[in-house]
């Protein structure tokens, strides 16, 4: 049996987030909210083309589904919902904060854009780069952050750490801040190790020429098995967006959808 596109629990954590639909005077009524939000699944799993949308789905042309994603990132309804998940999760005791890990991977970007940059790793075509950081389990913590292929993946560190809004607990306040951070030797820096130090994050960095793949590797496994779900959405295997935003929206809409496997 074919599994929803968007499951009924999920639509109701979703719903009261959405902003209210306008009102129209005239004309057809506007495109439910839902039927919306399951043609963007539709595309974010997939990967087709936006024109090709099929209109047996009763999702409306691409146009309007693109419109709906544009406007709801631009309110910042994702990343609202990303939180209401992951405090569900903290409240249940889901979340291991004694080690998080980090990395990056590098997507193609076709069609160049915002946040896109000469890949040296793949003789200079133009990239863009998902930065990942996730729980000891491998829950995405915050949104994955966008930067191009020509950035190396230590210079957004500082900014992957603060981008973890404080999440609820089981029991006492609200936490951000994990006890180490596991990261491979791409972050084998000064900067890197200060950065985690001023946050009171004891950091687990592998240093080059010293330590074995096999030593730290069985702690960082996590992240790169969270990167390869995030990367099983078609729509991020390949960056098609030239907007920065409505990547950055897919991007957040498929971590939505790990945090929700979790649950």
């Amino acid at each position: 049996m074919a599994k929803p596109l968007l499951p009924d629990d999920l639509w109701h954590i979703i719903e009261p987030l959405l902003p209210p639909e306008r009102p129209k005077p005239y004309g057809r009524k506007p495109l439910p909210n839902r039927k919306a939000l399951a043609g963007i699944l539709f595309v974010l799993k997939t990967g087709i083309p936006w024109e090709y949308l099929p209109q047996e789905m009763g999702c409306g042309c691409g146009m309007t589904c693109w419109r709906r994603l544009r406007d709801w990132q631009q309110a910042g309804v994702w990343d609202r919902v990303l939180q209401v998940l992951l405090d569900h999760l903290g409240h249940e005791g889901r979340i291991d904060w004694s080690r998080v890990s980090i990395d990056a991977g590098t997507v193609r970007a076709k069609g160049g854009g915002e946040k896109t940059g000469r890949n040296p790793t793949d003789r200079g075509k133009l990239g863009s780069k998902h930065h990942l950081i996730v729980d000891r389990n491998g829950i995405p913590l915050a949104p994955p952050m966008l930067t191009p292929a020509n950035q190396h993946d230590s210079v957004p560190l500082p900014d992957v750490l603060d981008s973890i809004q404080p999440i609820r607990q089981r029991r006492g306040r609200r936490r951000r801040r994990p006890a180490k951070l596991h990261a491979d030797k791409a972050y084998d820096h000064r900067r890197c190790r200060a950065a985690c130090r001023v946050r009171s994050i004891v950091p687990r960095i592998a240093r080059r020429g010293i330590e074995s793949p096999t030593k730290l590797g069985r702690f960082r496994w996590v992240v790169e098995r969270s990167l390869a779900w995030l990367h099983n959405f078609r729509r991020l295997m390949v960056r098609y967006e030239r907007r920065a935003d409505i990547h950055q929206a897919f991007l957040t809409l498929a971590a939505i959808l790990i945090c929700w496997s979790f649950l």
